[in-house]
């Protein structure tokens, strides 16, 4: 009875859809996460559903995401113009229309549901009492790890959103952590019950971020052959640091000035959060540090030019405040591109300090220069990190990710059923 395999499988993602473009408003690593996961539990034999907020009149109810995965667009206040902090105000009505689709279904037609972010686990965990099937949740990010290590400028998640938290790490029937320290951090910070606490890391899309002819790349993207190309790649906010690279780069160059004929400095990605208030402010400041000259501000840019991106970078610096797994250092490092990044978070689990990259403690500018400057000015640093990094990305895939999941879907069923919920 315990032993049939998972078949079908609800994944809630209230305010970011897999269709999204990764690095615009509200998409980044998440989008990421459920459409790869999604895609690899369905080549493995499970149909996927994803409820997830329209935002578009264009959008249409249901659309295949790709063969067994299908986004539901579920219509709950208005398309457009709503930020994460209203949020909230619209579960009720998505809760509803979620019960109303799988209403319309045979009796028992899930098996698991999985949410993603706070939002959609106050959905999953109501979907979860009516529909008797066990609750496993992503937490993402956490509340009161961001508060605890705020960047200059941005502004603290709302009480509301710890008070939704620790009511989702309650409710949860299994949480799923995307590193030890995330784990630790469930434990710690929200009262998790250790045993419902899983150990589950993300993955690399490994065969679209690989190795590849860096001066090719250089070609196809109109840089120099002989650049040194420190690289930023993400949403444009206060979170993920973008202008602690900035004031790094200045710093790099007071300390070099001979490297400013060769650095280009290619931020990729758009506003998002906090960011939105001033959507140029990291244009100003690269004017105001003097480093205007070295800077290129790139649109967002799909899956397979991202990789390119990194193929052609020397290094890819991540100076975020929080991540909890660090997705583009991964993926970086799949690409042969070392990471310059903070020793927060999943950042290192995800790097290996000294073999694949560097990390650095702390957002003191100052420092930041250093460290950079450090494989811009050794060859031979910058080569045994370029081998490492491969190396290091190849403990994180996706198909991996996929088996780890299954086991954790049919742990939760196990014990949903012996608790008699």
């Amino acid at each position: 009875m315990h032993d049939e395999p998972i078949r079908r499988l609800a994944m809630v993602s209230v305010h970011t859809s897999p269709l999204d473009q990764p690095g615009t408003g509200d998409a980044g690593g998440m989008n990421v996460y459920v459409v790869e996961l999604a895609t690899r539990l369905a080549r493995r034999g499970v149909e996927v559903d994803v409820f997830t907020r329209a935002t578009r009149s264009s959008q249409p109810p249901v659309q295949e995401c790709a063969d067994g995965v299908t986004v539901r667009h579920v219509h709950a206040g208005p398309f457009e113009g709503l930020t994460k902090d209203e949020l909230p105000a619209q579960l009720c009505v998505f809760a509803r229309e979620v019960l109303r689709a799988e209403a319309a279904q045979p009796v028992g037609h899930y098996d698991v549901v999985h949410s993603h972010y706070w939002l959609s686990g106050q959905v999953g965990a109501l979907a979860r009492d009516r529909w008797g099937v066990p609750l496993v949740h992503s937490m993402h990010t956490m509340a009161k790890v961001k508060n605890e290590a705020l960047a200059d400028g941005d502004t603290p998640e709302p009480a509301a959103r710890v008070i939704g938290e620790e009511q989702v790490v309650e409710a949860a029937d299994v949480l799923v952590a995307n590193t030890d320290l995330e784990a630790k951090q469930l434990i710690n910070l929200y009262d998790a019950d250790p045993g419902r606490v899983e150990v589950v890391h993300p993955g690399v899309d490994l065969e679209v971020f690989r190795p590849r002819d860096r001066a090719a790349a250089r070609a196809d993207l109109g840089l120099p052959t002989d650049a040194h190309v420190v690289l930023f790649a993400g949403r444009i906010q206060p979170l993920k640091g973008p202008d602690v690279l900035l004031r790094a780069i200045a710093d790099l160059l007071e300390r070099d000035p001979s490297q400013r004929s060769r650095l280009v400095v290619p931020i990729v990605g758009g506003p998002s959060g906090s960011g939105l208030d001033r959507p140029e402010a990291l244009a100003s400041l690269a004017a105001e540090l003097g480093i205007d000259d070295v800077v290129r501000f790139v649109p967002p840019v799909g899956q397979r030019d991202l990789a390119r991106w990194y193929a052609a970078a020397t290094l890819v610096a991540v100076p975020s405040y929080n991540e909890s797994f660090g997705l583009v250092a991964a993926e970086a490092q799949a690409s042969g591109t070392p990471v310059v990044a903070a020793a927060v978070g999943g950042l290192t689990t995800v790097v290996r300090d000294g073999h694949s990259g560097l990390l650095v403690e702390g957002h003191d500018p100052r420092a930041w220069g250093a460290t950079l400057l450090r494989p811009l000015a050794d060859e031979h640093l910058l080569s045994r990190l370029r081998a490492g990094a491969p190396v290091q990305a190849a403990a994180f895939s996706w198909d991996s990710t996929a088996a780890g999941m299954l086991e954790v879907y049919a742990r939760a069923r196990t014990q949903y059923r012996e608790v008699g919920r």
